[in-house]
């Protein structure tokens, strides 16, 4: 632990769910005394202090968050950013700048954490029912929502046709997005040769000609509500177009370990239904004919008891589909919830396995493979490097 954070009138400890209360250096904190707020309390106060930009959304939340920051900070607007993930243009999740107004949040909803944010603009990407071990019922989840809509000061660009009805404060502005429609859509969209362009629509304005830096059909969608939202709060078109083209990703979201022409490895941190048809699906349009793959990891035993029909749908637009045991994160194992839940509702024509985690690069091995993906949120991560090399090494 590095010495000065052991001075306990100046440090602040900050924690998170994922980190249990068993935890050694957390135990250590809160014996002696320390100060320990959870991070939605910081990013709470942090958004009241400046102009937050959140963005909220079971699913895309992330890589629009991160995309939206990597806009703003490298056009003249600039930002500090706290994001749910590792953005790989500057290799680490975290954004800071002395003079910019504005701070880039995902907002998340696990555990009613987005409550405590004061957004000044937010956007909301999707509201498929997640987290029912938070909620308990869809209308409970949806109702979570509503009331972070509240919340906002200024305006709120939500993709149309989702299933909420907000309920804004007086003078907040409601936009609505999508890939096809909405007061910001994408028209002209072209995509060949590994390459995705298109042109960025607005009530104002046309920005012709935008190219993704991450060429996924699924990133044409997500950069329409990160370029809304950097247009609205000042970034030109010019400072747009060049931080589309230069946007690396994230990791761990459609990020390509092997792209070559025998063979492509790519790791994705989709563990909602939704997120994994929406991730198959853009594989299918690159890699049109090629066998797909998928090895996953359900997340959490709850997750899987309320959508294992959903998992196996999703999960069956793929050719082969090899299932890992469930990654219990924070939760104790539930009688009768395991992966052969998901097994028995695949497909029946599909290829299909079930094993461990320690085994997969063996059974990899074996396999005639085109394009594999790994899909989850637990630590199937670790199995990454180890599968890259062996496919390198073949």
């Amino acid at each position: 632990m590095p010495s000065a954070c052991l001075d306990k009138e100046n440090t602040l400890v900050v924690w998170t769910p994922a980190v249990p209360e068993t935890h050694a250096e957390l135990v250590y904190f809160r014996t002696n005394g320390f100060e320990i707020q959870k991070r939605s309390q910081v990013l709470g106060a942090i958004t009241r202090s400046s102009k937050g930009l959140c963005v909220a959304g079971t699913h895309g939340k992330t890589t629009t968050s991160t995309m939206l920051a990597h806009l703003l900070y490298q056009s003249h607007v600039g930002c500090t950013a706290f994001l749910g993930g590792i953005s790989k243009n500057y290799n680490t999740n975290l954004l800071l700048s002395r003079e910019s107004p504005y701070t880039v949040i995902e907002a998340d909803e696990f555990d009613r954490s987005f409550h405590r944010l004061t957004p000044y603009m937010s956007i909301i990407t999707a509201t498929d029912p997640d987290h029912l071990d938070i909620y308990g019922t869809e209308e409970a989840y949806l109702e979570g929502f509503e009331i972070y809509t509240g919340l906002i000061e200024n305006s709120l660009l939500i993709r149309k046709d989702i299933k909420l009805q907000p309920k804004v404060k007086n003078g907040v502005r409601i936009y609505t997005y999508s890939k096809d429609e909405g007061d910001f859509h994408a028209e002209n969209i072209r995509i060949g040769n590994g390459e995705i362009f298109f042109d960025f629509v607005a009530p104002d304005i046309r920005i012709a000609d935008i190219q993704l830096g991450v060429p996924v059909s699924i990133n044409i969608e997500n950069g329409v509500a990160a370029i809304a939202l950097a247009y609205l709060n000042g970034v030109n078109a010019g400072e747009i177009k060049r931080g589309m083209a230069s946007f690396q990703g994230v990791d761990r979201r459609f990020d390509f370990k092997i792209k070559n022409d025998k063979i492509v490895f790519m790791s994705d941190y989709a563990h909602h239904p939704a997120e994994i048809r929406q991730c198959l699906l853009s594989v299918h349009e690159l890699y049109v004919g090629k066998k797909i793959t998928a090895v996953f990891q359900p997340h959490l035993y709850t997750r899987t008891r309320d959508f294992y029909k959903e998992f196996a749908d999703a999960l069956s637009l793929s050719d082969e589909v090899i299932l890992l045991d469930i990654y219990p994160a924070r939760e104790l194992p539930i009688p009768g919830v395991n992966t052969e839940l998901i097994y028995n509702r695949l497909r029946p024509d599909i290829e299909k396995s079930m094993c461990s985690k320690q085994d997969i690069v063996e059974v990899l091995r074996c396999k005639d493979i085109d394009i594999l993906i790994t899909l989850g949120a637990g630590d199937i991560e670790d199995c990454v490097p180890t599968i890259t090399q062996m496919l390198e090494n073949r």
